[in-house]
């Protein structure tokens, strides 16, 4: 648990998440590829590439050369507030605040009255060039503050929050104005003035924690989609690869709907797929016979029944924390689970010796998607979603089980240890 927290200590936005990723590969000895360049790929080769510095795909080769994929996707992004580009605003003349924007769909409610800090990449102008800087405060730097009970009566009544009123973090007095610009500039090594743009996100400071009557418990931010993005790095990472291309994938920008070039509705995966085929020799007729054969894991956190309202759930696809891996269900494919792909996928899972659970929502209640359907769109392939049970889904502070991090990362490093073969079309043997 505490190598998990770490990594969401690391991770404060989505290119720190990307660069925490790449350092654990570049241990593993993967080489990294440039887009921009031919792929020096061959068989046994174990290679990744990042876009945008939020996404990243690994893979491995197997001695055979070109062969189906085997992939787990994640996504990098979480629900939290972005600084607008004239992010500093004076308040009735003694108070400095951030002029911020949601980014995804966030509890609102649990962004107040906590430390925050700010952190994100910015692009300096550096000898005519420009060159990208990972920016962390890593202080506690700005909070957004309740109104008191007084002045609000009905807060315990159901209040609706107003982002552009309500949610405006606190940043310092009167004499704060352009000391947030400088110190990003000075964390830069640069002066402000040749600090051209930056993508600049809100995260919460609170210290992740394991607790409960024996520890069963665990709580911190951004466990929706970190999680995942962990877990299948490190079965990636330590598996025995069967004789398929092994695919790790993480992509951005998935909390906003993924239609960006590096979320999963890009070229990113299929691009990579395809520049990885081309230099081992298979060209597009032996890709989508590949892709036909191949399996993909959408990995994306699930909802753990809540202790207090059970009537929320479906009586019989209710899943909890420490149960084991969640596949989830959805007629109208919110989520890319089919009876092939929950069979195949549990079926690992039990040679595995992984415990299994099943989720769907109640047939009233709406539910979220993923990232699974939206890849698939551009390269089809039978594909499963997943995730770990967690309560207080895009909360800023969430909650999951001690022992599911262990159960994923087992099962996953399971299915990409599994040769998966087609032997007909709904015919096939693992």
């Amino acid at each position: 648990m505490n190598s998990f927290i770490d990594f969401v200590r690391r991770s404060p936005s989505a290119f720190h998440a990307v660069d925490a990723i790449c350092a654990q590969l570049d241990a593993a000895g993967f080489v990294r590829l440039d887009e921009g360049e031919p792929y020096a790929v061959a068989p046994g080769s174990r290679c990744y590439v990042t876009r945008n510095r939020s996404s990243v795909i690994a893979f491995t080769v197997p001695a055979c050369g070109f062969a189906p994929f085997a992939i787990v996707a994640s996504h990098s992004d979480s629900p939290t507030f972005k600084l607008k580009p004239g992010y500093e605003e004076e308040a009735l003349g003694q108070y400095v605040r951030l002029n911020v924007e949601r980014y995804g769909g966030m509890i609102m409610s649990t962004w107040l009255d906590r430390p925050l800090s700010i952190a994100g990449r910015a692009l300096v102008r550096e000898g005519g060039a420009l060159r990208t800087h990972l920016v962390d405060l890593r202080r506690d730097a700005v909070l957004i503050p309740n109104m008191p009970i007084h002045f609000n009566r009905e807060i315990n009544d159901g209040y609706k929050f107003n982002p552009q009123v309500d949610l405006l973090p606190l940043y310092g007095d009167a004499q704060a104005k352009g000391a947030l610009g400088a110190e990003i500039a000075s964390l830069c090594g640069a002066k402000p003035e040749d600090v051209l743009a930056a993508d600049l996100f809100l995260y919460n400071r609170t210290p992740g924690s394991v607790w409960g009557a024996h520890g069963e418990f665990f709580s911190c931010p951004r466990i929706d989609d970190l999680e995942c993005a962990y877990t299948s790095l490190q079965a990636f990472l330590t598996a025995e690869h069967a004789a398929h291309i092994s695919v790790y994938a993480v992509f951005d920008n998935e909390e906003v709907g993924s239609g960006t070039k590096q979320g999963a509705d890009s070229s990113f995966l299929t691009d990579t797929l395809a520049r990885v085929g081309a230099a081992l020799g298979a060209d597009d007729a032996a890709l989508r016979a590949a892709a036909c054969r191949s399996f993909m894991v959408s990995a994306d956190n699930a909802h753990a029944v809540h202790p207090n309202h059970p009537e929320k759930y479906d009586a019989e696809n209710r899943v909890f924390m420490n149960g084991g891996v969640v596949i989830k269900h959805n007629a109208n494919q919110k989520y890319t689970t089919d009876a092939v792909s929950s069979a195949i996928f549990s079926e690992i899972c039990a040679r595995a010796g992984v415990p299994v659970q099943h989720f769907s929502n109640r047939s009233d209640v709406l539910g979220g998607s993923t990232l699974g359907n939206i890849a698939n769109t551009h390269l089809s392939m039978n594909t499963v979603d997943i995730g770990l049970a967690q309560l207080a889904m895009h909360s800023s502070y969430e909650t999951a089980g001690t022992a599911d991090v262990e159960y994923m990362i087992k099962a996953l490093r399971a299915f990409y240890g599994t040769e998966i073969r087609m032997t007909g079309d709904g015919e096939y043997r693992i």
